[in-house]
């Protein structure tokens, strides 16, 4: 499952989608610490193919996890050079102009 919040900002909708296991969880790699709040990321739980129609209709969207990185690269909603891996967890940000 994928845990997803929206939220209106002045210029559209933000999409914070995370794998649902990730959620709490706090990532380091190098000098990079990456948590996954519950307040940013935690919403009702979806299946991925739920979650990437919910990124084709948001204005932004910041992604963090394998299943649901792998599949917007899949459906080529996101470019493999915009993706960092984080303690081997992919993320990565979807702005839409």
């Amino acid at each position: 499952n994928i845990s997803v919040k929206v939220v209106e900002v002045a210029k559209g909708s933000l999409l914070a989608a995370c794998d649902a296991d990730l959620l709490g969880k706090t990532l380091k790699f190098g000098k990079i610490t990456f948590h996954v709040r519950r307040e940013f990321y935690g919403g009702p739980l979806v299946d991925v193919d739920e979650a990437i129609e919910m990124i084709k209709k948001a204005s932004n969207c910041n992604l963090i996890g394998p299943k649901i990185v792998d599949e917007a690269l899949r459906q080529g909603l996101v470019h493999p050079q915009a993706i960092l891996n984080i303690a081997g967890i992919p993320h990565t940000q979807i702005l839409k102009l």
